[in-house]
């Protein structure tokens, strides 16, 4: 028996490669012989360079830059490929999870320590970035971290605009000409899960600036303020910016990607996919395993269950989905390629009760749903001699 194990993390419970490792010990509890490959999964939020580093062979490195307000951190990004691709998370250095709640001041925060992790990647001689950026405190559409890579953004007097995606209101010209040249040589891709504008209602600042600590009237200001950038930028590239389909993504830094770097914006669950050598893996599987904190009705949406059944499908191999809750009518899974869904849970009990317990509970869960799996496939065998 060869079982793939896919899973994402449990968020605020078991990071990606914990639920593997708990996945794997229910696993081995019914086919002790069995061949299990642990693929731990991200969506390019935090997380991500741990899940990756611990499928595929990588170094950790660490670099002084910033945080979202500008003060000295340590922060850390993942190189693989003999050192030629590194993966940076923007949440190491401008993340939410860096602030406390009264820190939280979208119209301030900047990308800038972002900027400082891809030039340290450059001066390494990479020639693949892959960023993640989930978890951003920032609305600054990735001006903080233009800048970091040598570019000027100038008000109406010629001077340089301050950090913050405030101060972008007052943006007058986009001088690229001094950016890193070492980006031209280097391929980027986005890890962007999400499809929302850069600005409008659907968009950066309204959608996920509350979250930040933005206030209604900090939404409209960010808003108008990231518009401006859009049209600037937009300008200067020739890319239509304010209508591109994950441009508001972690405070419009998926616009800020594409029109400052060239990035290309993919689906976090693919990118793992493809550097993990999944494909491969899961061609040659009986069965795939994966799972999440909560499944329900935006798992359809391409989170990180539905690109691995994604992939299973195309092989013919039967995926079931173990999460921490799960909801939502079932033939909205079926219709990705989902065998079945379970939940972990084991009765009532308080969040905190199932979140102490989590790995056992989850160990229990496979060891529970592959034991039924184990008779129902014997009762096949049986029946076809």
């Amino acid at each position: 028996m060869r079982i793939v194990i896919a899973p994402d993390s449990f968020k605020g419970c078991l990071n990606a490669l914990g639920v593997a490792q708990a996945m794997r010990k229910g696993v081995q509890r019914v086919y002790p012989e069995s061949i299990v490959e642990m693929i731990p999964m991200a969506d390019g939020g935090e997380g991500t360079v741990e899940a990756m580093l611990s499928s595929v062979p990588g170094v950790e490195v660490k670099v002084n830059t910033t945080d979202p307000l500008g003060r000295p951190i340590e922060a850390t990004y993942g190189l693989i490929d003999n050192g030629l691709t590194a993966i940076i998370e923007m949440a190491a250095a401008s993340g939410l999870t860096l602030l406390s709640n009264e820190e939280k001041r979208p119209r301030i925060t900047s990308t800038y320590g972002t900027g400082l992790l891809i030039q340290d990647a450059l001066e390494r001689g990479v020639n693949k970035i892959l960023l993640g950026i989930g978890g951003s405190a920032t609305n600054d559409g990735g001006a903080g971290l233009a800048v970091a890579l040598g570019v000027k953004l100038l008000d109406s007097q010629g001077k340089q605009l301050p950090p913050g995606g405030a101060a972008l209101a007052s943006l007058s010209s986009i001088d690229m000409s001094e950016i890193n040249p070492q980006l031209s040589k280097v391929k980027i891709e986005v890890a962007c899960d999400v499809q929302n504008p850069l600005c409008g209602p659907e968009g950066a600042s309204a959608v996920y600036g509350p979250q930040k600590g933005a206030s209604p009237e900090d939404v409209k200001v960010l808003d108008a303020a990231l518009n401006t950038l859009g049209e600037r930028l937009s300008a200067v590239t020739g890319t239509k910016l304010l209508e591109l389909a994950g441009g508001g993504a972690a405070g419009g830094l998926g616009a800020g990607a594409v029109g400052f770097l060239g990035a290309q914006l993919r689906a976090g669950s693919q990118i793992i996919l493809e550097v993990s050598n999944a494909d491969e893996k899961i061609k040659c599987a009986d069965l795939v395993l994966t799972g999440e904190g909560r499944t329900d009705f935006q798992t359809a949406y391409g989170k990180v269950p539905v690109g691995v059944a994604a992939l299973a499908k195309k092989h013919n191999v039967p995926v079931l989905v173990i999460s921490g809750s799960v909801e939502g009518p079932p033939d909205v899974f079926f219709a990705q390629g989902i065998q079945s869904c379970f939940s972990v849970s084991e009765g009532p009990g308080t969040l905190k009760e199932a979140f102490a317990k989590a790995q056992e509970q989850l160990e229990r869960a496979v060891w529970r749903i592959l034991t039924v799996w184990k008779l129902g496939s014997e009762s096949a065998e049986r029946k076809k001699i």
